[in-house]
């Protein structure tokens, strides 16, 4: 795969830059600083050489509500660990998300064909001051850990706001977790309240979870209360979880609505406990801090995501991604919310796009995964769907191909930001992600985020450009973990991204920085092949292979073999496909042809199903411990851990 690209795909008209909040905050911090920051790249490097001004502009512009800002805007800068941001500063997260009151929609939800509804923001207001007396009354205060196992609906982010404006911390998982899935994750962590659904739906049929529920509170002592949100209809007896459960409505009868009232936080406590994917072992928990998720998530979606102030954004996500957590934010910037929840093709392939139309989506944020998949079955939604709403796709979840770029603008929309994201649950947010000033080049994510020292290494810790490398990120930045849960002399956090280089955050991704400043993700550096000592992107080998039309979605290893590492493809073909001499071949030529002979795998291998994820990753690592013939300690972490079994014990893997 190229490092880097000769096709540009859009370009912004000089009308939309001069419109942008990009645009107007460049030109603030000019004249403010007496700068001549005139392009982005400029703006860029002046945000990581003045960390602390930067930051106070963003504070500033964004109109951060805070009780005391103070100030110290960094101490130890030059540690990390050990940085802190706004060590002085008390502000509370809920408070700077519900900034409105009026009847506008602060929430729209679609849950797949069979539930339509909205939220003003006085709904919410409401809906917030009646679940935080709830919680007041229940001994909820700073620290506390509130947990959700819940569909991506309306209630959920009322319910997080409520933790979140008495200083507690807010943890969520999907409700197709299993029990132990849950009990890894809330188990380390626990919460003293539970919310749940009383089911969810996908791919239009309807699942039960207070079977779930009842396991899971057993086992969770700490749980003093739980609330259940009516969704598809009781299934399980409500009775069966015992004195502790009780609807929603129940458990808020004795409340009326009243002002909302917002405890001041210090910057760095905790708000959000993340987990990750957890197939190696039990789930890291990863803790992230108020001011350091508030302050990033505004800057990229008021200048990366040029979200404005009645805005609609919807990223396609459940409340066990990220993304949830970076979507709810837009509410920041008095933006509406757009939830989806159930399968993304049920009833229909378009139903996102009809989502899209219907509600006047302005940002549509969605997985690289699904548009591979939609351009497979040959959607063209430019000739269906109106879709003039939407200014910026976002993607993110595994790098977009060059293909894809591509795809979107032809058969999607012309005039469009294409914003590729790159980040994750460690940060809360992302490295590199898009930009409404600069063009769009094929294959290429636009540009490094403000206020972020990202810079790509070689083995030896030396910065370089055009060449592949290990993503790092230089200096300090607000969004970083303040700890692991349970980590309480830091080891595991240094051990996750501290290691590699002395004081520099390396984040596990193989990547190159283009000469239009932009960035190519080849995959992840754990699961980067190694072949005769030469490192290879699984990136670049799903690029070629999912180009056939034979070929759906595929996986890719690197397997121990005779003191070396050799590449498996496993392909997950059309139903009825078949992998004979001829279509291994196909295959293998053409990786060869389009990448290198190093590319080309030893052995192509059919299988019906590919692990993944929850959000839907492809579990590279696990497929290869179980080639191996390693444990796979958490097979909960994955939404299909049965088709792991596709793998056991291959005889054609013993072969030369």
């Amino acid at each position: 795969m190229e490092t880097s690209s000769t096709k540009m795909l859009w370009q912004p008209s000089p009308e939309r830059i001069a419109a942008s909040n990009m645009t107007a905050f460049m030109k603030a911090v000019s004249n403010a600083e007496n700068q001549m920051l005139s392009d982005y790249k400029s703006l860029w490097q002046w945000s990581v050489d003045h960390p602390e001004a930067f930051w106070n502009h963003v504070w500033d512009w964004c109109d951060i509500r805070a009780d005391h800002r103070g100030e110290r805007v960094l101490i130890d800068g030059d540690k990390m660990p050990g940085a802190q941001f706004y060590p002085d500063a008390r502000l509370n997260f809920a408070e700077n998300l519900l900034r409105r009151s009026d009847e506008g929609d602060a929430i729209v939800f679609w849950g797949e064909d069979k539930v339509k509804r909205r939220l003003s923001w006085q709904d919410l207001h409401v809906l917030v001051s009646r679940l935080q007396q709830f919680m007041t009354a229940q001994g909820i205060g700073p620290g506390d850990r509130v947990a959700g196992f819940v569909p991506n609906m309306p209630e959920t982010i009322a319910a997080m706001l409520a933790a979140a404006s008495l200083g507690a911390v807010w943890s969520s998982c999907s409700p197709d977790f299993g029990v132990q899935g849950v009990l890894d994750r809330f188990g380390q962590i626990e919460p003293k309240l539970l919310f749940c659904a009383d089911g969810y739906n996908y791919n239009g049929k309807t699942h039960d979870s207070l079977g779930r529920v009842k396991e899971i509170v057993a086992a969770l002592p700490s749980v003093r209360n739980v609330i259940v949100f009516p969704y598809v209809g009781e299934i399980s007896p409500l009775s069966a979880l015992g004195d502790k459960a009780d609807w929603l409505e129940a458990h808020l009868a004795p409340y009326q609505p009243k002002p909302v009232a917002y405890t001041p936080m210090p910057f760095n406590s905790p708000l959000y406990i993340m987990f990750s994917s957890g197939t190696t072992g039990k789930p890291k928990c990863i803790v992230h801090g108020i001011g350091g998720t508030l302050l990033q998530h505004v800057k990229e979606h008021r200048f990366h995501a040029n979200v404005k102030p009645g805005d609609r954004v919807f990223y396609f996500t459940t409340c066990g991604w990220m993304m949830w957590n970076w979507l709810v934010s837009a509410l920041a910037c008095e933006a509406t919310v757009m939830l989806y929840d159930g399968a993304p093709s049920y009833p229909d392939p378009s139903i996102l796009f009809n989502y899209a139309d219907a509600e006047k989506i302005t940002f549509f944020g969605t997985s690289a995964k699904w548009i591979d998949a939609i351009a497979k079955d040959g959607l063209k939604p430019m000739a269906t769907h109106d879709l003039s709403t939407i200014e910026a796709i976002g993607s993110t979840g595994s790098p977009l191909v060059p293909e894809a770029f591509e795809y979107v603008y032809n058969n999607i929309k012309q005039d469009v930001n294409l914003a590729s994201l790159s980040g994750g649950t460690d940060i809360i947010s992302c490295f590199a992600l898009g930009n409404p000033i600069l063009p769009v080049w094929r294959g290429e994510l636009q540009s490094r985020g403000l206020g972020l020292a990202v810079a790509v290494y070689d083995d030896d810790g030396k910065a370089v450009t055009a060449e592949k490398g290990e993503l790092v990120c230089e200096k300090p930045f607000p969004c970083m973990p303040i700890a692991f849960w349970n980590d309480p002399d830091g080891s595991r956090y240094r051990a996750a991204y501290f290691e590699r280089f002395e004081n520099i955050w390396c984040h596990g991704d193989y990547v190159a920085l283009t000469e239009h400043d932009g960035l190519i993700i080849f995959g992840r550096s754990d699961a980067t092949l190694n072949p005769g000592g030469v490192r290879i992107g699984t990136a670049e080998i799903y690029r070629q292979v999912e180009k056939l039309e034979e070929v759906v979605e595929s996986l890719v290893i690197g397997q121990d073999w005779e003191g070396d590492t050799r590449v498996i493809l496993f392909v997950r073909l059309r139903p009825h496909g078949v992998l004979d001499e001829a279509l291994t071949k196909k295959i293998k030529t053409h990786i060869r042809q389009n990448c290198t002979p190093r590319h080309v795998p030893a052995k192509v291998i059919a299988v019906d199903d590919i692990p993944r994820t929850k959000s839907g990753k492809i579990v590279e690592l696990a497929v290869r411990d179980v080639v191996h013939g390693r444990a796979i300690k958490n097979q909960e972490a994955l939404a299909n851990p049965e088709a792991l079994d596709l793998f056991r014990n291959l005889a054609v893997l013993g072969e030369a």
